[in-house]
């Protein structure tokens, strides 16, 4: 999926020559941390509440406190998950877009990714949840799925999770029940490591998703 499909007009950028008053307003309203600024269709970068709160004169505008802002931004035609590793990685809820000329074409927010995320990590599923700790040259997709449907169940979800300091990495695999003691012994008799699992009863799951269902409703706002 590309980065165009989540593309919003809103919430609407800032200029330069908004004071820092009129900023506050803007992130008030939208609930947002930051907001793109944006001179015409040039994308300046982003300006961060926590700018605008070191301000000693709020009626200053942006242009006048003469900061560095940070230009972190995607192009429309790059995948989903460049949007949410950008994010992660520089801390913006409101991710300025671009089109090829790195003219502002848009922005794409946390609350349109999260219910895609939720969508694709199973979250409204119940079921539980194996890591393995393998060894990266040992990892084999196909064998775990044998595995697991050899205990008639069925894998939700799969991530993998490199650890930095060895040759292991961490493999998280959502089942679609909460009955895995079967699959445990499998995966002990293959001489996998089972680093560890998370079960949930349905008590659990079901209080998760109202939480959840809630964040939506919050974000919706």
């Amino acid at each position: 999926m590309l980065t165009k499909m989540f593309l919003a007009t809103l919430p609407e950028p800032v200029k330069y020559s908004d004071t820092g008053a009129d900023i506050l307003y803007h992130l008030d309203e939208n609930r947002v941390s930051d907001l793109p600024v944006v001179e015409g269709n040039e994308l300046i970068g982003s300006v961060k509440d926590s700018d605008v709160y070191s301000m000693s004169d709020p009626d200053q505008t942006l242009k006048d406190m003469k900061i560095s802002l940070p230009r972190d931004f995607v192009f429309e035609y790059q995948h989903v998950f460049d949007v949410v590793k950008s994010m992660v990685s520089s801390g913006l809820t409101v991710l300025p877009v671009v089109n090829e000329q790195e003219k502002y074409c848009g922005c794409v927010t946390a609350q349109r990714i999260l219910p895609f995320l939720a969508n694709l990590m199973s979250v409204q599923e119940p079921g539980a949840i194996i890591v393995l700790e393998i060894n990266r040259n040992d990892y084999v997709l196909s064998e775990i799925a044998r595995i697991v449907e050899s205990q008639d169940s069925r894998i939700l979800n799969l991530y993998l999770n490199p650890n930095s300091d060895s040759t292991s990495m961490d493999v998280m695999i959502k089942v679609n029940t909460l009955e895995i003691q079967g699959l445990m012994q499998t995966f002990n008799r293959y001489n996998y490591i089972i680093k560890a699992t998370y079960t949930e009863d349905e008590k659990m799951y079901d209080d998760l998703k109202d939480r959840y269902d809630s964040l939506m409703k919050y974000l919706s706002i």
